[in-house]
């Protein structure tokens, strides 16, 4: 039985809160200089559906300068339709699916949030969590701003228009250099399009070219959908600037260190996509094929948690020679468990959404290979269905370390109470699960599988934020005072 144990010494000083705010699960998509923009936006979001199922939102704008607008809560899928995205000509698109984090389910906060300035459409497409969102809002609200949406993206509409300076790309260099944390954001002021990443590069976004028309979008899986040839990634603090097809680079935003989302790696991206240079597939089995190194087991067969877990399980299987089944079939009409809002709801999604092969389980003792842990819901009734199912040993191995802290940089973690990792034991976790055994990979043997492509943030594993979390010391700050 899981008992709640006192944290370290260090881990007391970490903070722990979560702000009323939204923070962002997003995928963006920006299209310029093709008629067929509003099309190949929707491709591409359909693409980047992994990275948002709460809403989707689309802007257009023709070369007169006119915007349409349409947005949706639910799939991209659902949203949309011919007739839809036949009205919504022009040859610019700026494209947005969102999973909302921490509350803001509601329509007025699905992206791209447009606004009318100076005379032509402003649109803006954020994908991230900035970590100052609440000084800048409490600011601006001050010297008179109105906000119509919770999302945190807002404030850099308003940075935008209240800038002094002289044009408009020192505008929008004024506004992204106020903004702290994750930001991989596209937008559009008339027909020109920018597109910018946060200093130290969190999220991914890359560019590509399909014919004389210029995409900017999350992942590659988005640029492979409709044919685009992958250019390169845009670069950590680079501010890029599109338009009739020409790509300018800006001033780049102040230096900082680079730290690219580990996590997106280990679950959030896609396995066929490229992400910083890397095969998202090729890492989740570098990490499957080390867990193996170190933590064999004793086994008939390895099976996957579906689908994000697939590549780490065959890893497991290249290396520790079991073979490698498909043990568990996924239901893909159900969402992600472990941001369910409540925990009942989580339990019984677990078995909804898989169900063992008899065949392949009964008698067998199996090793469930899983990217990560979270709360452990999940995976405690995945063992229960695979105990029922006649599983004679589960061993449970995890492709990364154990989760101990929430993210502030725009992937959805619970709070640290929450976590399952960060106030037990392996033991006490192995116990929980009621698995045979029960193996992390290592923190040294994550980093060294994917070396050559970071350095990367791994504060959800180790506590260590890349960038300021001000709003969180600010309330910390407060709430000792």
């Amino acid at each position: 039985m899981i008992r709640k144990i006192e944290p370290n010494t260090r881990d007391r000083a970490l903070p722990d809160y979560h702000l009323d705010k939204p923070r962002e699960e997003c995928g963006v998509v920006a299209v310029s200089g093709s008629p067929a923009s509003a099309e190949l936006a929707y491709l591409a979001m359909y693409a980047l559906q992994h990275r948002g199922q709460e809403s989707a939102g689309l802007v257009t704008v023709d070369e007169d300068g006119r915007e349409k607008t349409y947005k949706g809560m639910g799939l991209v899928v659902d949203i949309f339709d011919d007739k839809i995205l036949k009205e919504m000509y022009g040859t610019l698109a700026i494209g947005h699916v969102r999973y909302s984090t921490a509350g803001g389910s509601s329509l007025r906060n699905a992206q791209p949030l447009v606004v009318d300035y100076q005379d032509q459409p402003l649109a803006l497409a954020h994908n991230g969590n900035l970590s100052n969102a609440v000084e800048l809002r409490n600011r601006l609200s001050s010297e008179g701003a109105i906000f119509q949406t919770d999302s945190d993206s807002e404030a850099i509409v308003h940075l935008i228009a209240r800038s002094r300076r002289e044009d408009q790309d020192h505008k929008i260099d004024d506004a992204l250099s106020q903004v702290v944390g994750a930001f991989s954001v596209v937008l559009c002021v008339g027909n020109t399009v920018y597109a910018a990443r946060d200093p130290r590069g969190f999220r991914p976004l890359v560019l590509g070219r399909l014919g004389d028309a210029v995409i900017v979008t999350s992942e590659t899986c988005a640029l492979d959908i409709i044919g685009a040839t992958y250019i390169r990634d845009v670069r950590p603090g680079e501010v890029l600037k599109i338009q009739d097809g020409s790509i300018e680079e800006l001033r780049p935003l102040p230096p900082a260190e680079p730290s690219a989302c580990l996590f997106e790696l280990v679950y959030f991206a896609r396995p066929d996509s490229q992400v910083w240079g890397c095969s998202v597939d090729g890492a989740r089995r570098a990490f499957g094929r080390q867990l193996a190194h170190e933590h064999p087991a004793d086994a008939d067969c390895v099976l996957a948690v579906p689908d994000s877990s697939n590549s780490a399980a065959l890893g497991f299987s290249e290396v520790s020679g079991l073979p490698f089944e498909l043990a568990l079939i996924r239901n893909h009409y159900v969402g992600r468990t472990f941001i369910h809002p409540t925990q009942a709801g989580r339990d019984f999604r677990v078995r909804v959404k898989y169900n063992p092969v008899r065949e392949l389980v009964e008698g067998q003792r199996v090793v469930v290979v899983d990217d990560s842990l979270v709360r452990g819901t999940t995976s405690r009734g995945l063992v229960t269905l695979l105990r029922d199912t006649g599983a004679k040993e589960v061993h449970f191995r995890v492709a990364s370390p154990p989760v101990r802290f929430p993210c502030y940089y725009g992937i959805d973690m619970p709070t640290r109470e929450e976590l399952i990792g960060s106030n037990h034991s392996v033991e006490e976790i192995r116990d929980h699960l009621e698995v045979d055994s029960l193996g992390y990979l290592s923190m040294e043997g994550m980093r060294g599988s994917v070396s050559d492509f970071g350095p990367f943030c791994d504060a959800c594993w180790t506590g260590d934020y890349a960038a300021p979390l001000v709003d969180i010391e600010r309330q910390k700050a407060t709430e000792d005072s």
